[in-house]
């Protein structure tokens, strides 16, 4: 029986996938050395989705470096503890590093991506805002709490889609499952992602190799539209 591919379950996945080829599975990369290696780039993956919180930081630093933690501490108004805490993790997982030459010390972060070649997913700095917002934006965290993190990455695909002027609105709703009118809260929600991420994100073309370039969004400042409020973008 062939999988259906444009059959999209809740979770944002699909219904069936293919496996991958047999011939991929080879001993080298079954190696336990091997997967030993992969398995600090799995743990980043897990941390910054599961932690939203740490996931802002992340992109801040990562979008914005070098910055210093107090302006961390201002701009995204956490705790001097909190702050200091994520900072340590994200250096601990190899996402931020840390110049302690300077006073204060300075941060700065390489855009991560992920992409996983059988399972259409993929993780870029982008999309980690995208889950980033949930902190300061009532949409976007009632679609998550709805929906969870993989039909969150199928709306923003869909989002980048609507404003490339490629599917309306209510095509998203339809190819994502989802009620028309959380189509339209969602797709506004993740606008301020995709803005920022056409601008700061090396991987975006990932996301939209087809359509990065198409998007009607809006030109951004140079903090507007970080994961620390939800600027006023029309539209």
């Amino acid at each position: 029986m062939t999988p259906d591919h444009d059959r999209i379950r809740p979770d944002g996945g699909i219904d069936a996938l293919d496996p991958p080829p047999m011939d991929v599975m080879d001993e080298e990369t079954l190696e336990p050395g091997t997967l030993a290696q992969n398995a600090p780039r799995l743990e980043i993956v897990v941390q910054l989705l599961n932690r939203p919180a740490l996931a802002r930081v992340y992109v801040y630093v990562c979008y914005w470096g070098p910055v210093a933690p107090p302006e961390i501490i201002d701009t995204l108004e956490l705790s001097k503890s909190t702050t200091y805490e994520y900072v340590e993790t994200l250096v601990d997982l190899g996402l931020v590093d840390c110049d302690d030459s300077t006073r204060p010390q300075k941060l700065t972060a390489d855009p991560i991506i992920i992409v996983e070649q059988y399972v259409p997913i993929v993780i870029t700095p982008t999309v980690l805002h995208a889950l980033a917002l949930q902190a300061v934006d009532e949409d976007v965290e009632y679609f998550l709490d709805r929906y969870g993190i993989g039909k969150l990455i199928a709306a923003l695909r869909g989002a980048g889609l609507h404003f490339a002027g490629k599917t309306t609105q209510r095509m998203v709703a339809s190819d994502i499952d989802v009620r028309d009118t959380e189509a339209m809260m969602i797709i506004s929600a993740l606008k301020p992602a995709l803005a920022v991420g056409r601008e700061h994100d090396p991987f975006f073309e990932h996301l939209f190799p087809d359509v990065s370039d198409e998007m009607e969004l809006p030109d951004t400042d140079e903090q507007a539209g970080a994961p620390s409020s939800t600027p006023d973008i029309d539209g």
